[in-house]
């Protein structure tokens, strides 16, 4: 009889309890991702082409990601959107560093959007391009160990408009991860969420060379 029971409240649960509805969000958080950071942590064992020698990756794009105002962001959402083809996210490798990262991006994070996979791929271009990375990070040549907070400054005197409180450095091992901007819908800079303003305080986190 429980088993019984068990079958029919199984059925009875809606087909889409996995995630939350396509464009339900408040705004987007771009992540940057130092690559040397994510190669030495994960990318090397994994044998990742990013990380060959060569390659030349510095902060390519880790993600744009629908945010909620009050805390969290919403995650493999349902959607009517269809996948992007392989074509596609291959098109994104030149800033995402891999195929792979575009779409596992797009499964995550993508069907949150409400967009289509093409203009939500065109979105995070857009994204991306409009923030200028510093030179002096794009052609790292040594290991570094410098404060978070350098890196923070840098961006900010490289991008005059981006405040304090529209940028987050994060930390991962002792060394730099990830550098995060907060945007409106519209693509415009604003203030973070409290849950995403939470900066990197060491005054010694590392940054490897770029291969």
């Amino acid at each position: 009889m429980l088993r019984w029971i068990m079958t029919l409240l199984l059925f009875a649960l809606p087909a889409h309890a996995d995630g939350e509805r396509a464009g339900d969000f408040d705004y987007y958080v771009m992540s940057l991702s130092w690559t040397p950071t994510w190669c030495d942590l994960t990318g090397d064992t994994r044998r990742s082409p990013q990380c060959d020698a060569g390659q030349g990756f510095g902060f390519t794009l880790h993600g744009l990601w629908p945010q909620y105002a009050q805390g969290g962001y919403p995650s493999y959402c349902r959607t009517s959107m269809r996948n992007p083809p392989r074509t596609m996210t291959d098109d994104m490798a030149d800033i995402m560093g891999t195929s792979g990262l575009a779409w596992h991006q797009w499964k995550k994070h993508g069907r949150c959007s409400g967009l289509s996979a093409t203009d939500y791929y065109a979105l995070a271009r857009n994204a991306f391009a409009t923030v200028n990375r510093p030179a002096i990070f794009r052609k790292l040549k040594t290991d570094i160990t410098l404060p978070a907070s350098v890196v923070e400054a840098a961006f900010m005197e490289t991008n005059p408009t981006l405040l304090q409180n529209q940028i987050t450095i994060t930390c991962q091992a002792r060394k730099i991860q990830e550098v995060r901007i907060c945007l409106t819908k519209n693509m415009e800079l604003m203030k973070c969420g409290r849950d995403v303003s939470r900066d990197c305080a060491l005054g010694d986190a590392g940054m490897g060379k770029i291969r």
